[in-house]
């Protein structure tokens, strides 16, 4: 296939090359193509058969004192050249791709021979009589009644081939493009990835399973275009038996992605394939076999892949994060899906467990910007729940999301921890840049919509916060935490009516889970029901394991209950577990205020401002200090908080 080095003219299909003078035709009629698609053409067909590396592109359109984003530019080339040769990255007859190589020229390749070719035949017919069959140059046409005839019927013959291939490649656009019956398919603007199933044999294998799920949604949702169902949501199906359309309606998404994870030595093997939902056509499929350490560049093909299938657009932005994967310590990949896997339970044992995890994430891979975002997020939630000081956790929050936004300043995620480690230590300014970045980034990226939902609500800004959290839940419609959150919302804007039918459907999804009893309790309180608000709030803490969070909430109903005696039985019980563990002040001075006991409530205020415990951020919203809120010295400490 390999062109002579001197060939100028190369023919492929119905089109012809002209290398010297830049032209592409296609059945003699010259292409609009530019200047760098088409110079990428030509050293295609300069090599064909061979593969084309990055690098020597870069070396022939983009000299070195040239300063451009080369893998966008590239990238730009090589589908306007694909776009005029009617030709596919996934079913190439043209231009193939070799994974993290290059390309390859692969269609059929005919040089025409300039001494077999004249430059002007004579037209049939008006060759002088003199001329005999044995007397022809190469390349001239004999006429006679017979050659005519059988001329003509190999132009029927053409014809009507040719006629038959428009007839095919119709009928297979109309294959690809309507259903069984017919119909046109709609497009797919949305999709969810189940739980991948971990085929090893090995239980303790799970975490890989439910670790690469988490990664290819976060791959996939950086897709503007395509709206991803968030991981929480999707992980109630694990192990399902509802139907792929049954589980499709309940996400509300058009298409649905399943799929297999084996893990084999230092190699991981990913079987993942589509179904359209409304249908359950199976329409792709695909296996993908790499060593771990490549797994990152695996998930991103496998998204690249997915979103050429169902057709979204990917922007030349998107497409350079896409492929911008690096190779990642085995050792540290897998302590790091070992550290997701335990933040995600959420609770006093496991999350200490997951910061050890990222720990050893980092000092495996200390580029590793994913692990630093991890641990971030994993002191920060140490705090938030509860469950240590904010002195003790916060600055190592502050310091790995500071590093992670260092290490990749394009990830949402990086940017997401950041901003959640300034709201909890009252840099409000910054918080809301942080949380702008990381939407703008990503804005599929549900917990930034979550976490930003809530400094809203800080701020006072209830209507935009209610908008951002409806927006997470809308990205994780089964989130239990996101849904409870919905009704916290509510509640913090005074809308109780709101809040108390958000929390109920929560505790419909699960009625074991703790915090949506507790935003439901308090809300039955906050309205006068104080015998169904005591009920939920003590359900609350049952199911929390008498968190500290949870008590203070039932020392505040049974305050504003008028069990006085109750009330403070519960402070002390609390002041009893604070040698044990940690209690936030801030939930003391909440019970002391609903018993109207003003020196109390602003003695432990100014503990919890002192140990900057992450719940005075509520302040300014909470209406528990409502009888208080015009006091000078209430006042005061909302502007030392900065909420003033």
């Amino acid at each position: 296939m390999e062109p002579p080095a001197q060939a100028t003219r190369m023919c492929f299909g119905p089109f012809e090359a002209d290398l010297r003078s830049g032209e592409l035709r296609k059945h003699g009629v010259r292409l609009k193509l530019q200047d760098q698609p088409f110079q990428v053409l030509a050293l295609l067909l300069e090599h064909a058969g061979d593969v084309v590396t990055r690098e020597e592109l870069r070396q022939r359109l983009w000299p070195a004192d040239t300063f451009v984003d080369f893998d966008t530019g590239l990238n730009s080339a090589v589908k306007k050249l694909r776009d005029v040769l009617a030709d596919s990255a996934d079913e190439p007859r043209c231009i193939e791709t070799v994974p993290r190589r290059g390309y390859r020229f692969i269609a059929p390749l005919v040089v025409p021979n300039p001494a077999t070719v004249p430059s002007s035949a004579p037209e049939p017919g008006l060759r002088p009589a003199h001329e005999t069959a044995s007397s022809q140059p190469a390349g001239s046409v004999i006429t006679s009644p017979h050659t005519f005839f059988f001329t003509r019927l190999r132009l029927l013959f053409g014809a009507a081939a040719l006629v038959l291939l428009l007839v095919a490649g119709f009928l297979v656009y109309l294959y690809r493009n309507t259903g069984a019956g017919g119909t046109k398919q709609p497009a797919i603007k949305s999709l969810a990835v189940l739980p991948l199933k971990n085929l090893s044999g090995d239980a303790s294998q799970d975490y890989l399973a439910d670790g690469m799920t988490d990664a290819l949604i976060g791959t996939l949702s950086r897709i503007h275009n395509l709206r991803v169902t968030s991981r929480t949501s999707v992980m109630r199906f694990k192990d399902t038996h509802l139907s792929v359309p049954e589980i499709a309606r309940t996400l509300q998404v058009d298409a649905i992605v399943e799929g297999s994870v084996i893990r084999d030595g230092t190699r991981i093997r990913v079987h993942a394939q589509l179904i359209r939902a409304a249908t359950d056509e199976h329409f792709w499929s695909e296996a993908y076999d790499r060593e771990l350490r490549d797994v990152l560049s695996l998930q991103s093909d496998v998204a690249q892949s997915i979103a050429r299938k169902v057709e979204v657009t990917v922007t030349g932005e998107e497409h350079a994060r896409l492929s911008s994967a690096r190779t990642v310590d085995p050792e540290a990949y897998e302590a790091y899906l070992k550290g997701r896997f335990y933040w995600n339970k959420r609770t006093a044992d496991s999350m200490p467990k997951a910061a050890l995890y990222f720990e050893q994430a980092i000092n495996k891979d200390p580029g590793y910007g994913a692990a630093y975002s991890g641990l971030a997020d994993c002191n920060s939630g140490l705090a938030w729940h509860g469950f240590k000081s904010s002195a003790d956790v916060l600055p190592k929050a502050y310091a790995a999301a500071q590093k992670a936004v260092e290490i990749d300043p394009h990830s949402a995620e990086a940017h997401a921890s950041l901003a959640l480690v300034l709201d909890h230590k009252w840099d409000w300014v910054g918080a809301e840049v942080e949380f702008k970045r990381a939407l703008e980034l990503n804005p599929q990226y549900a917990n930034a919509h979550h976490w930003y939902g809530d400094y809203l609500s800080i701020q006072g800004r209830h209507d935009e916060a209610l908008a951002e959290a409806k927006r997470a839940l809308e990205l994780d419609p089964l989130n239990l935490m996101i849904g409870t959150w919905v009704g916290l919302r509510y509640y913090l804007a005074s809308r109780y009516d709101g809040a108390i039918e958000q929390s109920r459907n929560t505790v419909d999804l699960d009625p074991n889970f703790a915090a949506a009893h507790l935003i439901l309790g308090e809300s039955y309180v906050q309205q006068g029901q104080h015998k169904e608000g005591l009920d939920e709030l003590q359900k609350a803490a049952s199911l929390s394991g008498d968190s500290p969070l949870y008590m203070a909430q039932v020392g505040v109903s049974l305050a504003l209950a008028g069990e006085k005696k109750e009330a403070l039985r519960t402070i002390r019980e609390l002041q009893d577990i604070s040698g044990k563990r940690y209690v936030s002040p801030y939930g003391v001075a909440q019970i002391y205020a609903a018993l109207n006991d003003k020196e109390e409530t602003y003695k432990w205020l100014e503990t919890a401002y002192r140990d900057r415990a992450v719940w005075i951020s509520y302040l300014a919203v909470d209406p528990v200090f409502d009888s208080i809120r015009s006091e000078e010295r209430f006042q005061d400490l909302l502007r030392r908080v900065g909420l003033g």
